[in-house]
């Protein structure tokens, strides 16, 4: 029995655009989710007055989410496709949320952006800023394949103009954020309806492309990075009775197993690991992708915090005394000078940084020098930076760890800019 290859999928986009009836809709449709569970959600959503949103309870299992309406933390859903497994990280889309997003997404290997058939170009644009801002750090973030669903077909009598104008749009934006047309595949759905997500009833006649799942399953899953030096970010810390410390986190590169020595940087605490495991189970060994618990002789809860990273004695984790990233700035009231402290947000850990110096701004289209040591950066602004962080930080070049070579700006509620380390002094 071959092993299917496993991808983690985020779902991105403004708020209202049916992303969690659209996840719901592809658990139901592909038999994730069951139709005893399926009824008991649609009793809850109906009793609540919210019968539109049943799919969506699927995925917005947290209870203040229910009541809300609105996706808050990260999702995961499983499910299999023809070809390949999935594993669904719901992203949520309000604003305030684009920070779990970045969390989020840091975790995943494509992404599904969902728009609605009836918003047109300077909604989109204009009303739906969550939409370029999504797509814009999917695309820093390193997720390459991306699949537009366009969602609601329903609500516009599945006219193919329609489809066909968000697809012009959509084209636009994404060109302009540096996504080449063969990345992104257009698909047309009815989530509410079941309209070519899993399966099609012909509603789209016209359409000759692929149901969401098809293209899903067209998808590459990355190759494994298990011949890297291990990496992984703590999420969590654990004190469980009678077992003792449990870290949790993602393997991001690498392979834990038990008997490893690991040290915990930035603190350099070292350990011996008793067991590792993944819902319940027992683990031989987690590879790049498992989220685990492990259970580490030699270490107590107070040697260990979320945003520590975990990796063996003989390759630990680099400590950055200051790094060298490019960044590109998505929005921000005003200027940000030399000396700018905002919040970092990278793999799990969050901290106060400092821009020490500006070295150059880009033109973000080509990518060459505009201009050197300019004196700030403002919205739209693509610039190489040195970064200083206020206190111990482990981070690595993007280009040996992606995953832990990336981060997030955010300021006054916001995210500001994003952007990948090109270079780290270590400490």
């Amino acid at each position: 029995m071959a092993v299917k290859p496993h991808i983690n999928l985020v779902f991105i986009g403004h708020v209202d655009n049916g992303k969690s009836t659209t996840v719901g809709r592809l658990l139901y449709d592909t038999g994730a989710l069951s139709e005893q569970d399926y009824r008991k959600l649609k009793a809850e959503a109906d009793a609540k007055g919210k019968g539109t949103f049943a799919f969506a309870y699927a995925m917005d299992n947290l209870k203040e989410e229910r009541e809300r309406g609105v996706t808050i933390d990260v999702a995961y859903k499983k499910f299999m496709g023809q070809k390949n497994n999935f594993t669904i990280i719901d992203a949520p889309g309000h604003r305030d949320f684009v920070k779990n997003m970045i969390t989020g997404t840091s975790q995943a290997d494509a992404a599904v952006l969902v728009v609605a058939a009836k918003a047109d170009a300077g909604v989109i644009i204009t009303e739906q800023p969550q939409v370029k801002e999504h797509a814009f750090l999917a695309k820093v973030l390193g997720l390459n394949q991306l699949i537009v669903a366009v969602n609601k077909m329903d609500e516009v009598k599945y006219e193919e103009a329609k489809f066909k104008g968000i697809v012009d749009t959509m084209k636009k934006l994404l060109s302009g954020i540096g996504y080449k047309d063969e990345q992104v595949k257009y698909i047309p759905i009815s989530a509410w309806e079941g309209e070519n997500v899993a399966k099609t009833s012909g509603k789209m006649a016209w359409n000759k492309g692929p149901t969401l799942v098809q293209a899903l399953d067209e998808l590459k899953a990355p190759e494994m990075p298990t011949d890297k030096p291990l990496r992984l970010p703590i999420q969590d810390v654990y004190n469980i009775k009678g077992v003792g410390c449990v870290p949790v986190g993602r393997v991001e590169t690498g392979i834990l197993k038990p008997g490893d020595k690991i040290v915990v940087m930035p603190s350099g605490k070292t350990g011996e690991v008793k067991t590792v495991e993944a819902h319940h189970e027992q683990l031989p060994q987690a590879v790049p992708g498992d989220n685990v618990g492990f259970n580490v002789r030699g270490l107590e809860k107070k040697d260990i915090n979320r945003g520590d990273v975990v990796g063996h004695v003989n390759n630990p984790p680099t400590v950055a005394k200051d790094f060298t990233a490019q960044i590109v700035v998505l929005s921000h009231p005003t200027a940000i000078p030399v000396g700018y402290t905002p919040v970092f947000h990278m793999h799990t850990a969050q901290l106060s940084c400092t821009l020490t110096e500006i070295q150059k701004s880009l033109d973000p289209k080509t990518g060459q020098v505009k201009e050197e040591n300019p004196k700030f950066l403002k919205t739209g602004d693509a610039a190489i930076v040195k970064i200083t962080p206020l206190k111990p930080l482990c981070v690595e070049e993007y280009k040996k760890f992606p995953q832990l070579g990336r981060f997030a700006i955010r300021d006054m509620g916001q995210t500001v800019a994003a952007g990948i380390i090109l270079s780290v002094t270590p400490k």
